[in-house]
């Protein structure tokens, strides 16, 4: 028992580098926020605190980084931008009429490079060539399009 309390700052660092080996194969944020706090106890028994208060100062640690630290990284690690694929990506994106579109008599788009057959989205309108659309839809092959506005000087 003399030994464990005379290399106590050992046995803290072994316990965190234990607690972030068993982090790199949970991946969950848990094992590592009480390895912080298995720091914490390094630094209280490098400086000769008592057990008890190197307990107390990994307990806080541990539930301070786990309270404080991981749902902010939990939400930047799993955030990120929506991964649309397929003609899901499109939707939003401009294009413009090569031939009239109307409810009547579907027309072509260019849209990223493509011609698609497209239609309006409000089926009161007709878009003429040359006009900017947006697609706000896609079913099927057909894209459902609306005019954009242009700023005429």
């Amino acid at each position: 028992m003399d030994w464990l309390r005379d290399h106590m700052w050992e046995t803290w660092l072994a316990l965190a580098v234990m607690l972030g080996v068993a982090e790199m194969f949970s991946l969950d944020l848990v094992l590592i926020m009480l390895a912080v706090g298995a720091m914490a106890g390094v630094l209280t028994a490098a400086l000769g605190m008592p057990v008890v208060v190197q307990v107390l100062a990994v307990a806080a640690a541990s539930v301070g980084a786990l309270a404080l630290a991981r749902p902010s990284l939990v939400k930047k690690l799993h955030g990120g931008p929506e991964l649309r694929l397929g003609h899901g990506k499109l939707v939003g994106v401009q294009g413009v009429v090569t031939e009239e579109v109307s409810a009547l008599e579907h027309g072509r788009i260019k849209l990223a490079g493509e011609i698609w057959s497209a239609a309006p989205y409000d089926e009161t309108i007709t878009i003429a060539p040359g006009e900017t659309v947006e697609v706000l839809q896609i079913r099927g092959a057909t894209a459902y399009v609306h005019p954009i506005p242009r700023l005429d000087s």
